[in-house]
């Protein structure tokens, strides 16, 4: 392609494709040009493009009417919503685009399947949005597992968590609060985590069992006084941490915060739009009468090839985020706080090694920095002409995360049945 920028277009203008993804033009000017999107919101249709100075006649209403048009860019980025996921992959495929598919591919194996069969038989570049590969975090546990320091890798125990409010804005009150309208939480959430074990371990998965369900965010959990709403007369919002009346408003936007999740309820969030969407949307219900059914807390336990075991719990009843791990081997282990940005080495015998990731790179932004460094990795893929599939990422190397954990929500939907991958693949593939 020479110097010229990778043309881009975006579809679904969320928190991903707005912002996240969307600014990445900002950084890689050189790199990659937004030249259309699509989105049903006009507001967020007119907010990228004076933004990205995108002209009216490439901003559209919907991925159908943009892929109606001759082929406009040479990427497509899918951040729409997780079930839109394959019929706007498959067009884009066979419409001659590359693609950046927001995770999960498709809450559907079989989709799953198509899409990389199909991004294989057209040749195409498909980057999913597993981030984590791409950060300094991560990329630091992954060079001392390689370079042999701690041996042997024999067993890892991770934990996400989610943190109550994010629980809350996203998973209960928010897009992925439904999982057949969106995804399971193990595969919506956890792909992410998923992917980051297998691939620091370099190992297949052979067996998963898994446990969980909702515990908490019930109608029969609610304390008296609880209204259906948080502004609507609710008694017990003072001693409630989920009171979205304080959160979005009296400690958001009123305090000046205008960032995310305060962007999801409005594009451009005011005092007033902010109370409306309070008042009348699904972000100001009761947490415990939202309606949800997605799981608050689950246990994943895997075996992987060679006996190697993994432990991984993702738990909504947590005070601050972030991904912890302990790396177990023969020679040592790895002890790791993503939000602390710390790692500590312990070789047997010796003294441990202190690890300050804050000093391993410029910029954490955006998933601990992942975010861009996906992107840029995806734009220098079609610039240089690589070989699909060769890059730190990419839809094959993301099936096995999908795979595992589809597998880990059937055992959990099974009261922790034991699930023989290779057994639950063949029949997948039958």
């Amino acid at each position: 392609m020479g110097s010229k920028p990778v043309k881009v277009a975006i579809i679904g203008l969320g928190g991903r494709g707005k912002d996240a993804y969307a600014d990445c033009a900002f950084r890689y000017p050189d790199k990659m040009k937004i030249v259309a999107i699509a989105d049903p919101i006009k507001e967020k249709r007119d907010y990228v493009a004076e933004r990205h100075h995108i002209p009216e006649e490439m901003c559209f209403e919907t991925a159908e009417d943009l892929f109606a048009r001759e082929k406009l860019a040479d990427v497509v980025f899918i951040c729409t919503q997780d079930r839109m996921h394959y019929g706007h992959a498959m067009a884009a495929l066979k419409k001659g685009y590359h693609l950046l598919l927001e995770k999960p591919i498709s809450p559907i194996a079989q989709e799953c399947a198509e899409i990389e069969k199909t991004a294989k038989e057209y040749r195409r570049h498909v980057q999913v949005g597993h981030v984590l590969r791409f950060t300094p975090f991560y990329q630091a546990i992954k060079r001392t597992i390689d370079s042999g320091r701690i041996g042997e890798v024999v067993t890892i125990q991770a934990i996400e968590n989610v943190q109550y409010w994010h629980q809350a804005h996203s998973f209960v009150r928010g897009n992925w609060s439904k999982k057949d309208a969106s995804s399971s939480m193990i595969l919506q959430k956890c792909c992410h985590d998923m992917d980051i074990l297998l691939w620091l371990v370099g190992k297949r998965g052979k067996y998963v069992s898994s446990y969980g369900g909702l515990y908490y965010f019930r109608p029969e959990k609610a304390p008296e006084g609880a209204a259906l709403r948080c502004m609507d007369g609710c008694k017990v919002k003072d001693r409630c941490p989920y009171d979205a009346e304080r959160f979005y408003l009296t400690d958001g936007i009123m305090k000046g915060y205008d960032g995310w999740p305060i962007i999801i309820l409005s594009v451009h969030p005011t005092v007033e739009n902010i109370r409306q969407a309070l008042l009348t949307g699904d972000y100001g219900k009761c947490v415990f009468h939202a309606g949800n059914d997605v799981v608050d807390h689950q246990v994943v336990n895997v075996e992987l090839e060679d006996g190697v075991t993994i432990n991984f719990t993702m738990s909504a009843f947590t005070s601050r985020s972030g991904r912890t791990l302990k790396v177990m081997g023969t020679l040592g282990d790895i002890e790791a706080d993503m939000d602390n940005a710390t790692l500590r080495i312990g070789c047997f015998g010796k003294e441990p090694e202190i690890i300050d990731v804050n000093k391993l790179a410029d910029d954490f932004s955006g998933h601990g920095g992942g975010d861009f460094r996906l992107v840029e990795e995806l734009l220098d893929d079609i610039i240089e002409d690589r070989e699909p599939g060769s890059g730190l990422t990419s839809i094959d190397k993301s099936m096995e995360s999908h795979y595992l954990a589809m597998a880990a929500e059937e055992s959990r939907l099974n009261h922790g049945m034991s699930i023989d991958m290779d057994e639950w693949i063949a029949k997948l593939r039958a």
